[in-house]
């Protein structure tokens, strides 16, 4: 009779065991183990189930439901109505962000990718925007969306709110200035501060909604009168979660640095000094990260391009760099920044000042004369800017400003050189076939009391361009330099478009009479071509647009892969340290490479490379999307005397309940309604970008002209309401397709 064997112990059936040996003096059944004995078991499973099952201990019972609360919070596992554990994925529950619309609906995001679910207003009471949660499909709206619910709240995103505090009838509430946030909040006692109705708070949230109850805090900061100037940089930096103060750890750090480079620091450093290599930026530009110097060599030229050294400065690991990390990058707004580093290395110590001598890493480059690098080189110098100019001052100066040429006659030879190089760049640009759009920028200019006085065009010159061409030249070498020594690094990728975009973009194109040939998988070229032959057509500016909304989101990932609208096969960032974190990981990657000599340098896991660009791409946008709500404050803020009145603009938008417009001499955009454009019924054709009237047939599409009126101006909102001004002998308003539908017979 054979023997009867025993059953496996604990120990012997967790993979883990182990590992919790060393953590724990009694382990606890690792996670790895309670879910793949649940998806074994093929159902969801009580806790006393799983302390049946897996023969638990009753000393160490309390230890393992610690462990399953934990794996629950962490979206690992969840708890059905019965109280039973259950696998996420096997209770089709979704894992995602939530991403909330200001007309009090929204979305959630699946992490794994898939389908958006949508949430309704009534769903969207329990949670705030960015929270991770963990939802579930419950069927299609009416537009056939896919509609979620909440199931459980895995971690809140905001532990703060800025908004606008009001005291009315003994009733203390604050409303949030992020519009994605549609909850008042009730005040409770707590703070110490004692605002003023109307004045602008900051709360710390001491209950979050349930859909049942509304959200309650109590007042930490006093941020001051709701017009005040700046308050709109004050806002959009809490709404978007801005870190812009400085840590007692961090402030430590810094007390140790000088204004003045260590002599013990130049060693080992090749020396530029004696090269005349300046900078050229904007006339109120703070910090320099990037020089530059030229000269004509036997058949092209030699370019010098000399970066900030910020590396020698932030260590991996310490406060500053784990701060610098937490940023991301600086953040400009109108009249303030938010710097990745502190001043006194953002604009002391690493900044490229004239006259004072600078740490930096510089890439020294060979072009032919057709523009093209035939060897470079990375190393780390000393340096000395000879000048510091301005885009415009070099534009006039090579334009021939005698004035100009005569102060700086001996820069005029190199910023020569520096014209003839950029010459033969664009060429090689020209023949990649990079894409470039008539875009138009815009700066504010204030008064005397810091109020917007107007908005005016920014014009790009031959300076921007010559600058942009080094630095793009010195950002492909650096990434040349890393795929050859194969070393894992973040590099900026800009896929090309997507399938779908790029079948919708020829339908539009073919409709508009636009003979176009775009293959599956299309070169930049092929693009740029369409927007060079439809230069001079009227409709330009609409097929650039349309372009322009086909092309991807750029990032950052450590998979190499070429940035499309540049028509690179590999491209990353390496000349702006002191403002973008993933330059400061690029010129580490070089100087452990220099350091190396050959042998296996020290450097970073690519996983944790990975992530470091997901987050970096994700601070790319906060900053972006801060920056964008301050200045539609401030345009709204300008437009605010300007109802009334009449413009020039062109429609940059079109959705089915209007028209974005961006009006010509200001600079500003604000929505036609489609009630407003006149008698007739419109309806909105998606395919085409377009509004067309039925009787009529007037149509109104993108890249149109149109004369609007201010109608009016919501602060609170950054909108503005526009309004069609009527040919003569057209009056009344409009009714919209869905209008007509509603209309009895």
């Amino acid at each position: 009779m054979p023997e009867t064997q025993e059953p496996a112990s604990l120990n012997e059936r967790d993979p883990m065991f182990e590992r919790e040996k060393e953590k724990y003096e009694r382990p606890i059944v690792s996670r790895e183990y309670i879910l793949s004995y649940l998806e074994g078991a093929g159902r969801p499973l009580t806790m006393e189930d799983i302390i049946a099952e897996l023969e638990v201990a009753e000393d160490d019972q309390e230890a393992l439901r610690r462990r399953l609360r934990a794996m629950e919070r962490d979206g690992q596992l969840v708890r059905n109505r019965r109280g039973a554990y259950g696998i996420v994925e096997a209770m089709e529950l979704v894992r995602g962000t939530v991403s909330a619309h200001p007309d009090g609906f929204g979305f959630l995001i699946p992490e794994e990718g898939g389908k958006d679910l949508f949430l309704s207003p009534r769903e969207m009471r329990k949670v705030f925007h960015g929270d991770t949660i963990l939802g579930r499909a419950v069927g299609e709206d009416r537009r056939g969306r896919i509609e979620g619910a909440v199931v459980r709240i895995l971690e809140r995103a905001l532990k703060h709110i800025v908004g606008r505090y009001y005291a009315e009838n003994g009733v203390h509430y604050v409303v949030p200035e992020d519009r994605r946030i549609p909850q008042e909040f009730a005040v409770v006692e707590g703070g110490g501060l004692t605002p003023v109705h109307g004045q602008i708070v900051t709360l710390e949230i001491t209950q979050y909604p349930d859909g049942r109850n509304m959200p309650q805090g109590r007042v930490v900061e006093i941020l001051g009168e709701h017009m005040a100037p700046g308050m709109e940089v004050e806002i959009a930096v809490r709404n978007y979660g801005l870190p812009h103060q400085w840590s007692e750890e961090v402030l430590a750090e810094i007390k140790h640095f000088s204004e003045t480079v260590p002599e013990t620091m130049k060693a080992g450093r090749r020396d530029l000094r004696d090269l005349p290599l300046v900078t050229i930026d904007g006339a109120d530009a703070k910090d320099f990260d990037d020089a530059v110097y030229a000269e004509a060599i036997e058949n092209g030229f030699r370019l010098i391009v000399a970066i900030a050294d910020v590396a020698t400065y932030v260590c991996p690991d310490s406060a500053l760099d784990k701060e610098a990390v937490t940023r991301g990058n600086s953040v400009y707004f109108p009249r303030r920044v938010i710097p990745m580093l502190p001043e006194i290395l953002s604009n002391g110590l690493c900044s490229l000042n004239p006259h004072v001598d600078r740490l930096c890493m510089f890439c020294e480059m060979e072009m032919d004369a057709a523009g093209e690098v035939q060897r470079f080189r990375f190393d780390r110098g000393i340096m000395r800017s000879q000048r510091r100019f301005t885009y415009d001052e070099v534009a006039a100066l090579l334009a021939g400003d005698e004035e100009l040429r005569a102060q700086d006659a001996a820069m005029v030879p190199h910023l020569e050189a520096l014209h003839r190089l950029y010459e033969s760049f664009a060429k090689a640009r020209e023949r990649r076939g990079t894409i470039e759009f008539d875009s138009q920028e815009s700066r504010i200019i204030y008064n005397d009391q810091l109020r917007i006085e107007k908005i005016v065009a920014v014009t790009r010159n031959v300076a921007h361009r010559i600058i942009e061409e080094c630095m793009l030249a010195a950002n492909v070498c650096a990434a040349q330099f890393f795929r050859i020594h194969e070393l894992p690094m973040l590099y900026r990728v800009h896929p090309e478009p997507t399938s779908d975009k790029l079948e919708d973009l020829r339908r539009f194109l073919g409709e508009l009479g636009v003979p176009v040939h775009l293959p599956a998988h299309p070169r930049s070229a092929d693009l740029a071509k369409i927007i060079e032959d439809t230069r001079e057509r009227s409709d330009s500016s609409l097929v650039q647009t349309v372009i322009l909304r086909s092309l991807s989101q750029a990032y950052y990932t450590v998979d190499t892969g070429m940035h499309f609208g540049l028509a690179f096969p590999a491209y990353t960032h390496f000349t702006s340290p002191i403002r973008r974190y993933p330059d400061l990981v690029v010129h580490r990657g070089i100087q452990a490479l220099l350091d190396a000599a050959g042998a296996e340098p020290k450097w970073f896991p690519k996983k944790a490379l990975q992530e470091l660009g997901q987050h970096c791409s994700m601070t790319e946008r906060r900053a972006d999307e801060a920056s964008r709500e301050a200045v539609n404050w401030l345009k709204c803020e300008f437009m605010m005397d300007k109802v009334g009145e009449t413009y020039t603009g062109i429609i940059t938008g079109v959705t089915g309940f209007g028209l974005f417009v961006a009006l010509r001499e200001i600079y500003v955009e604000g929505l036609i309604h489609i009630s407003t454009l006149g008698e007739d019924y419109f309806h909105f054709d998606a395919q085409h970008y377009r509004i067309i009237g039925d009787r009529s047939k007037e149509t109104f599409q993108l890249g149109d002209e149109i004369e609007i009126k201010v109608m009016s101006v919501n602060l609170d909102e950054r909108k503005m309401d526009f309004e069609r001004v009527l040919p003569e002998g057209q009056g009344g308003g409009a009714m919209s397709r869905r209008s007509r539908r509603g209309k009895k017979d």
